[in-house]
């Protein structure tokens, strides 16, 4: 049969005994045993260490010499067996070591056990602490006067700061909306307080992120810019920093880019009054560089003069990794593309940006806007050329990093595309028009009769100024592109300006062929 043994644990697990007395009886016997909590588990790990407690006469006593001595119901068990209980639980005296040493063990393991359980009480009882704290903060943020809204304000935005945990409380406990109320607020303290305060809220928190906006936050902190009054810039830091922190989510990309705070970020990285902190242009430019990667906030960067700002801006090595990849975003649509190409000396810029061997990484982004724009207008790419984009790229394939060597040769493969149609067409429309003229020469019975191969030759001879004439100027552009090279790895080299090339550097440039062309 199965004994089921009662205990006050919900949960009973079922281990089956198939002994040999089972197994011939035809019968399966079960037993089941409780799942344990943490204090019973503690409890039987204690039982188990301690030397024999838990045994089929139950758990023994011991006396003061360390004999064991049966409990009361261990004892009638051992009378009704016909067992001397006094007798039979005399021990040998190693054993009696044995106990003495078991109790030692054990009251080690308890008092460990005890100081666990203390240690958990009092990390339940901070946490409890904690939460109350929390609640109380959360309750003065609603609360009438403004004043102690801000104080409340000001104990989010330091408790939020460094541990993720709370922001997720504080959020649960409904923070945010008060918070995003306190905007309109016309204390700048109380402004700035629940600015930086929503700040952390979002730190690393993509719910609290959606959050914010969805409370309206993007539209009061417009609206604080937008006013008569012209802010306090503390005021408007922080609120850059939050349109910094709120654009890297990609669900709030177009609400940010369509609410209008593109304008706003261009005034601010421009600085054009000298109010704002350096800090304050990094967290534009880089809010306008999450902004641009939604390409339906393109068409609101367009109408500002970002772009030009952006190309004048490119010497700056702080910024100029970061412009690029904004100017990279762009070049993905043809408005973008058309703005950046009507932009006066927008690819002497960028071919300048290619020789910056320094900075691989402007290299790389560079070269992809000019692989883009290069790949996709004609006219982009005889501006590149005007540029003197040939020799920068031929340099770039040889010391650039294989990114940029990689879009280096395709910008060259488009180029050399076009120089093989205009060749071929100048050389087919001379040829055709030679024909046409010479053809009723060739046909008169006066020239044929005096000099029937002459037209022939005449034509071979202009064929063959013509292809010299090509070969000349290719000669030409690869030398002129080769001395360009050695003049810049002269100079970066260190070496003298008067340096002069091997025999051998000579002997490359007049062999070089047109299969080492850029076009």
């Amino acid at each position: 049969m199965a004994k089921i043994h009662q205990n006050n644990v919900r949960s009973l697990i079922l281990e089956r005994n198939d002994g040999p007395t089972s197994a011939a009886d035809g019968h399966h016997h079960f037993r089941l045993w409780t799942a344990f909590s943490g204090s019973a588990f503690r409890r039987k790990i204690f039982d188990a260490v301690s030397c024999g407690g838990s045994s089929r006469y139950g758990r023994e006593i011991l006396d003061d010499e360390g004999i064991s001595l049966p409990t009361p119901k261990a004892k009638t068990e051992m009378e009704s067996r016909g067992v001397d209980s006094e007798k039979g639980n005399g021990r040998k005296p190693e054993k009696q070591k044995e106990a003495k040493g078991c109790v030692s063990k054990s009251e080690k393991l308890l008092d460990l056990l005890n100081l666990a359980e203390g240690e958990a009480a009092s990390e339940i009882k901070k946490k409890e602490e904690a939460l109350e704290e929390l609640k109380i903060v959360v309750k003065d943020l609603q609360s009438e006067s403004e004043e102690q809204r801000g104080e409340a304000a000001s104990k989010v935005r330091s408790l939020a700061k460094e541990n993720s945990e709370t922001r997720v409380t504080l959020a649960m406990l409904g923070a945010i909306p008060p918070l995003a109320g306190m905007l309109d607020f016309q204390l700048a303290d109380s402004q700035i307080s629940s600015l930086y305060a929503l700040l952390n809220l979002g730190i690393g928190n993509d719910l609290n992120k959606a959050a914010i906006v969805k409370a309206g936050a993007v539209h009061k902190m417009l609206k604080l810019i937008e006013s008569p009054v012209a802010p306090n810039p503390s005021v408007s830091e922080a609120i850059v920093a939050n349109f910094l922190g709120l654009s890297a989510l990609d669900s709030n990309k177009p609400i940010i880019g369509s609410s209008g705070a593109v304008p706003f970020l261009v005034k601010t990285l421009k600085n054009s009054d000298k109010k704002v902190s350096p800090q304050a242009k990094q967290d534009a430019l880089r809010a306008l560089y999450n902004l641009s990667i939604f390409p339906s906030n393109i068409s609101f960067i367009l109408e500002t003069d970002l772009i030009r700002y952006l190309l004048e801006m490119l010497g700056d090595m702080e910024l100029s990794e970061r412009i690029l990849s904004i100017l990279s975003n762009l070049v993905s649509t043809p408005e973008g593309r058309k703005a950046i190409s009507r932009v006066p000396d927008a690819f002497p810029i960028l071919v300048d940006v290619l020789n910056w061997t320094d900075s691989p990484g402007c290299q790389e982004k560079a070269s992809y806007v000019l692989m883009v724009m290069a790949h996709k207008s004609y006219g982009d790419r005889q501006a590149m050329i005007e540029a003197g984009i040939a020799s920068a790229l031929l340099e770039l394939t040889l010391l650039g990093s294989t990114l940029a060597q990689k879009r280096a040769s395709r910008i060259l493969e488009c180029l050399r595309v076009d120089k093989g149609k205009q060749v071929s067409g100048t050389y087919g429309g001379n040829l055709v028009a030679a024909a046409a003229v010479s053809a009723p020469i060739c046909g008169s019975s006066s020239s044929t009769s005096t000099n029937p191969n002459g037209v022939a030759k005449e034509c071979l001879e202009e064929e063959e100024d013509m292809m010299s004439e090509e070969k000349k100027a290719v000669k030409q552009l690869v030398q002129q592109s080769l001395q360009n090279n050695m003049k810049r790895i002269v100079k970066r080299a260190n070496l003298p300006q008067d340096f002069v090339p091997s025999e051998h550097f000579k002997s490359l440039t007049t062999s070089s062929t047109s299969k080492s062309l850029p076009f």
